[in-house]
């Protein structure tokens, strides 16, 4: 072996110089010593005659150096990690292309991605909402699945097409990228140490109170007797308007004829599919159609009077309830048949 002995570390540049002109195969590397003078070339040739059986780790080093000093120097950015890979597929071998590949571009970033599973979606949201459409696409594909959902959902809702198709057309992530994604990620692991973990608490307390069996209803009143402010709070979550996604046709008919048709037409203006598809399946088909049609003449709405009218709708649902003249699903219980 011509390098007996030598790590990668010790190679000197002119070494560097051979390993590389190897791998690029003979015509690119006769490209490359035509613009070499006498001197250079009879060195890095000499060394080139005398190399064989080349550590990959030799390889490995070389090729990173030279692609560290081409960005610098040239300003350009270099090559997507498809076209090295069919290069160096040639002149290395898939399996040496590889492994060089996954150095240079390395996976470190995807553990510490995976880090940020522990972070909130919402708080995530918050700051990728900050960065450049491309750089969100390529934060999302590296994140897990779930949790890109999850963030997604919380980012404003008339980018999120575009979004979701910046991320399908993802193929080459050049290393430039990469890097400000590592960089990125560090940033918010760094933050995200400093964060308290978010409770909805009153969410749970509603959800716990709707499972419970019996008067749920003399609870609420003892709860209110020692915090009114905080029994509103889990009252009003208790009949979310996303509840009505969750009866029966027969129990939405009961409350449809009760509810005037002007808030129906507020109320699911922008609701989720659930609802409105409950609600307006519930419906006669001309009625529906005729409530459909008005909501899109109708243009944009403020939203205080969107939610105010389904306020309206779920306190008339709790008068009845109360009343005993309704009942209703709180919470999405399992069936069988």
């Amino acid at each position: 072996m011509a390098l007996p002995g030598k790590s990668a570390e010790e190679l000197n540049l002119i070494e560097q110089a051979a390993i590389v002109l190897l791998s690029m195969g003979e015509e690119p590397a006769a490209g490359v010593l035509r613009c070499l003078e006498r001197e250079d070339l009879l060195a890095v040739t000499q060394v080139m005659s005398r190399l064989s059986g080349i550590r990959v780790d030799s390889v490995r080093q070389s090729l990173q150096h030279f692609f560290d000093d081409y960005r610098e120097q040239s300003g350009v950015h270099g090559a997507s990690r498809s076209f090295l890979q069919r290069s160096l597929g040639l002149a290395l071998g898939g399996d040496i292309a590889g492994s060089v590949l996954d150095s240079i571009y390395g996976d470190e970033v995807r553990p510490k991605m995976a880090r940020l599973q522990w972070a909130s979606p919402a708080w995530l949201a918050e700051r990728l909402a900050q960065e450049h459409p491309r750089m969100q696409a390529v934060f999302l594909a590296f994140l897990p699945p779930k949790l890109a959902g999850d963030v997604i959902e919380y980012l404003p809702a008339s980018g999120r097409e575009a979004l979701v198709l910046n991320v399908a057309r993802l193929k080459d992530v050049d290393r430039d990228l990469l890097v400000q994604l590592e960089v990125l990620t560090d940033q918010y692991l760094s933050e995200f140490g400093t964060q308290s973990v978010a409770m909805e608490g009153v969410k749970q307390a509603a959800e716990i109170l709707n499972r419970i069996p019996g008067n749920k209803q003399e609870l609420v009143e003892q709860l209110r007797a020692r915090d009114p402010e905080i029994a509103s709070a889990i009252e009003t979550e208790m009949y979310d308007f996303f509840v009505l996604s969750t009866q029966s046709e027969a129990t939405l008919t009961q409350i449809i004829e009760a509810v005037p048709a002007e808030l129906w037409a507020l109320a699911l203006k922008g609701a989720e599919l659930a609802v409105r598809k409950a609600v307006l399946g519930a419906m006669p088909r001309r009625q529906a159609q005729s409530f459909e049609d008005q909501m899109r003449r109708s243009g944009p709405v403020p939203l205080s009077r969107v939610e105010q009218a389904r306020r309206e709708i779920m306190d008339l649902v709790k008068a009845m309830v109360d009343a005993g003249e309704l009942e209703i699903q709180l919470f999405a219980e399992a069936v069988v048949e």
